[in-house]
This record gives C-alpha cells, structure tokens and sequence, in this order.
C-alpha cells in the first residue's frame, strides 16, 4: 500500500512514517500543509490518504476540505481523517459520494497502534471506519422523513457498529448477543434499505453510508 499523510505536527507526522513503514506500507510523502498535500496526491497517485482536519494556511478546516477536494478529482480515492476535531460539514460531503474507503479518527481516542492499522487497511480496501463520537456528532440533526425510520433501535444499533468497522463477531460480542442474531439484523437492516444481497463489500457499506448520510439535511 502507497499513502500520502498531511500533518501538521512535526513529532506525528514523522511518527505516523515511521510506524507505517515499520508495517510494511510505503509513505510515498508526508507533508505539513494542504497545498503540498494537493501536489503529493497529484504526483504519488496514492493508494490511501491520511489527513488531519486543521492545516497551514489557516488552521481551519484546510486538510479536510483538501481531502474533499481530492476525492472529487480521484473518485474513490480512500481517506483517513486523524484529528483532534469532528469538522460535520467536510466529514457529511467525504460520505455523500456514496463509494466508501472513508474513516475518521479522532487523535485521542487512537489507543492501539494495531487498530489504527487495521482501519487504515479497511479504508484502503473500500470500508469504514469512525470513530463513535464522530457517528455521534454527525447524527445531532436528524430530518423528519429519516430514511431509517423503519429501523429497530438495536438494528441502527447494528449499524452504528458496523459503521465503526466491527465485523459480525465484534458486533455479536459487543451487544452480547449470537452470531446469528446479528446475522439476522444486517439482513433486516439490508432489506429495509432496499440493498439486496449477502452480508459482504458493497452492500455492507452501503448500508453504513445511508446510516451517516442520515444526518445531512434539515
């Protein structure tokens, strides 16, 4: 896997190199601002993005919207947002194209270096990965014809976990419930949105977009 990171912070930008390479992914650049980081996915042609939220110039909103930016020029492009703040607007339009490869961590809620990793791997594989406070703020406002409406509380249960990127085991463990119980809720889940099919790829993250993108609009 090729990735280009964009951060600010010297001691984690060089930090994120290291523990990459030490993995076997290859940092093709690593860069401190949202210009460079344009060029460095422009130039590198990148497998996977890791960008944090706030960067030079104006340490706003400039890296997620460089992301925005890049994903529209290189459709599908995967991003993996770091950061220490939940930007709705930008983190509603990285979801709003529908084709997954989005995660988005938060900084201090990243307790284990294995599972970063792993949700830089889904992501780079077309999946998700957010962190719950970020599911949290993105479903503050909610319309009144909620496309969701017809889900359980524990199926948008199911699905807020899977959009965290559990499986169907963690999920299982998680609520303390079988297996085939939460088989059970991912097939109503998928019937109730209409997404015919297994279990697995597109469909599952389908399934977490429309769950995310419930939050956009009034």
């Amino acid at each position: 896997m090729r990735v280009v990171i964009a951060e600010d912070d010297a001691l984690l930008r060089e930090g994120l190199v290291l523990l990459l390479n030490t993995a076997g992914i290859e940092v093709t650049a690593a860069v401190d601002n949202a210009t460079d980081f344009r060029a460095a996915v422009a130039a590198e042609r990148p497998d996977a993005v890791v960008v944090d939220v706030r960067l030079p110039p104006t340490f706003t909103d400039d890296g997620l919207r460089a992301a925005v930016e890049a994903r529209r020029l290189y459709p599908g492009l995967p991003v993996l947002v770091l950061s220490a703040f939940v930007e709705n607007s930008y983190a509603a339009e990285l979801l709003a194209d529908g084709a997954g490869g989005v995660g988005y961590l938060l900084k201090e809620r990243v307790g284990r270096v294995e599972h970063f990793l792993d949700s830089l791997r889904r992501v780079a594989d077309g999946g998700t990965a957010m962190d719950p406070e970020v599911i949290s703020q993105l479903l503050v406002r909610r319309r009144a014809d909620d496309p969701l409406s017809t889900l359980t509380a524990r199926e948008r249960e199911v699905l807020g976990l899977m959009a965290e990127g559990h499986d169907n085991s963690a999920i299982a463990g998680l609520l303390v419930v079988s297996d085939g119980a939460v088989h059970k809720h991912i097939r109503n889940i998928f019937t109730k949105l209409a997404l015919v099919g297994d279990e697995g790829g597109h469909r599952r993250v389908l399934a977490v977009l429309a769950y995310l993108n419930a939050a956009q609009g009034s």
